[in-house]
């Protein structure tokens, strides 16, 4: 009769471990499988141009004479004391906190106002929503059909862009009629996240609705605020399509944002593409300078 043959405790260890390490094997080029598209998407699209922004920044690089060797920092310095340099940073700056304030404001209102549940608040959302549906270009238009004197629906002889107010203000509605739908819906979900029970118990110590509104409703929702404001300040520091449709930058130059003064750097008059690279690098240190902030603000708040 045959013996049979037994594996001892140590043997099996060594036979199972290849077969391990090659699941392992499998699993790791699996992974590897499904990320390398967006790894290679993030390469192509992200990292190469920022590698030759980074490149053109320190060249002498025309826009038709292409790279006419390097000249560091002198872009740089360049950029910086080009006559619109300043001007454009104030006004974007000063477009940034105005749109801000007031997108947040009356998002953090609408939210409130449709917060429940009913036939009619559904309505109302959907009507505040619909404008984000529509591009910001083709809403920039039909702004500009809006404020043009002779296809305008408005009566009178309002100049909407003939002064440096005039213009800007114009601007801010048109961001606000379009963006506050969408600040609303973020706003509402952080809204809808509180528990019910944090309101029962502030009815029960006997605060009233602003006590609640600022002791319970603030603090929680401060995360929703938080990207709001994240999303908004970055959004409105990258403006342009707004201000090159309805304005050009202005009356006398009086509304040209920083990334508009990239693009006349690059394309109109100067046509220094290393110049307009420098400038790209510098609002980009600026823009990771203040989300920086940001998060650490919010960090230290939730602590």
């Amino acid at each position: 009769m045959p013996r049979s043959l037994t594996l001892s405790p140590s043997k099996t260890a060594v036979v199972s471990s290849p077969s391990r390490s090659a699941r392992r094997s499998r699993t790791a080029l699996t992974g590897w499988a499904y990320a390398a598209p967006t790894a290679l998407f993030v390469v192509i699209f992200f990292v190469a141009p920022i590698g030759l922004v980074g490149r053109m920044s320190v060249s002498d690089w025309g826009l038709f004479a292409g790279n006419r060797g390097w000249n560091a920092p002198e872009n740089f310095t360049d950029a910086v004391s080009d006559r619109l340099f300043w001007p454009a940073v104030w006004f974007t700056v000063k477009y940034t906190v105005l749109t801000t304030v007031i997108l947040l404001v009356l998002a953090l209102g609408l939210a409130l106002l449709v917060q429940e549940s009913s036939r009619w608040n559904g309505i109302l959302r959907t009507s505040f929503l619909v404008p984000s549906a529509l591009g910001l270009a083709s809403a920039s238009l039909l702004f500009y059909a809006l404020y043009s004197p002779q296809a305008s629906p408005i009566p009178g002889q309002i100049s909407f862009l003939g002064t440096p107010w005039s213009a800007l203000w114009s601007t801010v509605a048109l961001i606000v009629w379009r963006f506050a739908g969408f600040y609303m819906l973020l706003l509402l979900v952080g809204l809808q996240s509180i528990p019910g029970d944090v309101y029962e118990a502030a009815r029960l110590d006997g605060a009233g609705r602003w006590q609640t509104f600022r002791h319970v409703t603030l603090p929680l929702l401060r995360p929703s605020l938080a990207l709001c404001t994240i999303l908004c300040v970055t959004g409105s520091l990258l403006a342009f399509d707004q201000f090159y449709i309805l304005t050009k930058g202005g009356p006398d130059n009086s509304t040209v944002t920083i990334v508009q003064l990239i693009y006349n750097m690059a394309f109109q008059g100067q046509n220094n593409l290393g110049r307009a690279a420098a400038l790209s690098i510098l609002v980009l240190a600026a823009l990771l300078v203040v989300n920086i902030v940001q998060f650490r603000g919010l960090r230290g708040r939730e602590r």
